[in-house]
């Protein structure tokens, strides 16, 4: 009996630590597992959280570079536009302005040109007149043949 008196001491201090194991050791142990689990699991889900907003993120940095492109272009495009028209609007005002330079360039060659032929045509008529004076030996009076003159120098 002393080796079964052992072995159900064993037995029954067995039983008592595994109960007061079961009791107070393995609930807080259990607890610190399940808290443990919980926080490694909410880790996990904000990880996962954090790689989809992170993947939000960079797909609305493409967006929005994307949209900066197009924005770039439109503005490279509307400032080629402005400057040919600045270019059209310059080219159009040297235009009128070579044009009002010749114009005026023809007025005043035009006047010049009436200039001297009204000079030549004074020159021709006191030429015809000093011819006439040599041809006729005398002196012609300009004062009173003024209208034969005038007539003279218009048909010259």
């Amino acid at each position: 009996m002393n080796l079964n008196a052992t072995l159900f001491a064993q037995f029954v201090v067995f039983f008592i630590l595994a109960g007061f194991t079961m009791k107070f050791v393995w609930p807080p142990l259990m607890k610190a597992l399940d808290e443990r689990i919980q926080r490694i699991s909410n880790g996990l889900a904000a990880a996962d959280r954090g790689k989809e907003e992170m993947q939000k993120a960079h797909e609305q940095v493409q967006k929005d570079l994307a949209a900066a492109r197009d924005e770039g272009q439109k503005r490279i495009i509307d400032a080629d536009k402005r400057a040919a028209m600045i270019l059209d609007d310059a080219k159009k005002a040297a235009a009128e302005e070579a044009a009002r330079i010749i114009a005026s360039a023809k007025a005043d060659a035009e006047q010049q040109l009436n200039r001297a032929r009204e000079e030549l045509r004074g020159q021709v008529a006191a030429l015809a007149v000093k011819g006439a004076e040599q041809i006729l030996k005398r002196e012609v009076n300009a004062a009173a043949h003024a209208d034969l003159l005038s007539q003279l120098s218009v048909e010259l």
